[in-house]
């Protein structure tokens, strides 16, 4: 068959399943390539080969020594395992490529583990990261580009809570600035993407009473509605979306981080000074069957790998075909980076290596990972995304 002979609609399929740094620099070829590139109908054809391949996405964060100000994050991805149980390596690998990094300049950005002083947030292809509160800089970044955005300032109080979510039926991005528990200040959202960016006042959830009738409870915030409603629970847990439901996962021996800030320890010092204590490898996974009733289905496993120390890893959440994936929450250059895929349904655990950061981190690094990350033309295309990182 002749190239004269294909299609045009045969010709968008087959380009329709290049990565996205491949239909990026087709764009150059010809003004005609760049309007079929930019067509709804290819994008659509697009988002749809890239939904059936979902990635693992990694942020890293290269504090420094103490006498630098920057911070640099970088990210990579790697392609997201489906039903990895069926190989028979107890050991599998999977190659990371790097897409971008960036480091702004003046914009203090240092990763954290403490929610109360450092946020960081994926929602449908975008980071949205959130560190000094005194400076009030939050900022959204493509991790695929290195484009990014700072937002207008949030100025709070030096404690304060900040989230980032997608309005899926709107197609809107929203990040979500809550005061710190008794504190002063306002709730506010910032709508990205439509029009204006500003900060505007919303109703606080602590201006309803009933969350105070819980221990523990989960604040839920509707992004379309902008409306809490809250869940209570019996422990401090860690939250994923599990198959579209509320999960609520902690391990046995767990501790209440909000506890430990509050009596004025540093999370990140007590989180590595406890990575050697004895750990029980016991997982508590709780599925909110119905919302209304908060009616749960609740689940234990316990299992043992010579490599799984979970004190030394973070949940990344689940993936569509339901594997709860555990990410290694340190990367150290020359050594090897884990995560591992649990299977509730079969008990099983999967390790996967994650070869390719390379070797030019100079310290040990922090690393936040997401799943199902999707690569989107759309997104690639935003026009609020005005500073540029850098990409190799």
């Amino acid at each position: 068959m002749s190239s004269s002979s294909l299609t045009n609609d045969l010709i968008e399929e087959i380009l329709s399943r290049l990565p996205l740094k491949s239909v990026v620099r087709f764009r150059c070829v010809s003004k005609r390539w760049a309007s079929m590139f930019a067509s709804p109908y290819f994008k659509g054809l697009f988002l749809t080969s890239s939904s059936a391949k979902p990635r693992l996405l990694f942020a890293i964060a290269d504090n420094g020594t103490e006498r630098e100000e920057h911070c640099v994050w970088s990210f990579f991805s790697s392609l997201q395992l489906e039903n990895p149980y069926e190989k028979s390596s107890s050991t599998l690998v999977a190659a990371a490529e790097f897409h971008s990094n960036f480091s702004p300049d003046g914009l203090r950005i240092h990763h954290s583990y403490d929610p109360r002083y450092f946020s960081i947030g994926y929602a449908a292809g975008l980071i949205y990261i959130y560190g000094y509160r005194g400076q009030g800089r939050p900022m959204i970044c493509n991790p695929n580009t290195g484009r990014y955005e700072i937002l207008p300032n949030r100025y709070t109080y030096r404690k304060a809570y900040s989230f980032f979510g997608f309005d899926p039926i709107d197609k809107q991005y929203k990040a979500l600035s809550l005061p710190y528990v008794d504190g002063p200040g306002r709730s506010k959202v910032l709508t990205f993407g439509a029009g204006d960016l500003t900060w505007r006042n919303i109703k606080s959830h602590t201006e309803d009473i009933s969350y105070r009738y819980y221990e523990y409870v989960i604040v839920c915030f509707d992004v379309t509605s902008e409306k809490f409603t809250f869940v209570g629970v019996q422990k401090f847990c860690l939250l994923i979306n599990y198959k579209g439901k509320l999960d609520v996962i902690y391990w046995e021996d767990d501790v209440d981080i909000h506890e430990i800030c509050y009596f004025a320890k540093d999370l990140d010092e007590y989180l590595d000074e406890n990575l050697d204590a004895d750990a029980t490898n016991e997982l508590h996974v709780w599925v909110l069957e119905d919302v209304e009733k908060q009616e749960w289905s609740k689940y234990a496993y316990t299992w043992t790998d010579d490599t799984f120390f979970h004190r030394h890893l973070s949940i990344a959440g689940a993936t569509a075909s339901g594997e709860i994936v555990f990410s290694m929450r340190k990367y150290t250059s020359k050594q090897p980076f884990y995560v591992f895929y649990f299977n509730p349904e079969r008990n099983t655990l999967q390790r996967v290596e994650i070869q390719g950061f390379g070797e030019a981190f100079r310290t040990t690094c922090s690393v936040r990972t997401f799943v199902n990350h999707i690569e989107d033309l759309d997104v690639n295309d935003l026009e609020q995304l005005n500073y540029i990182g850098t990409r190799r």
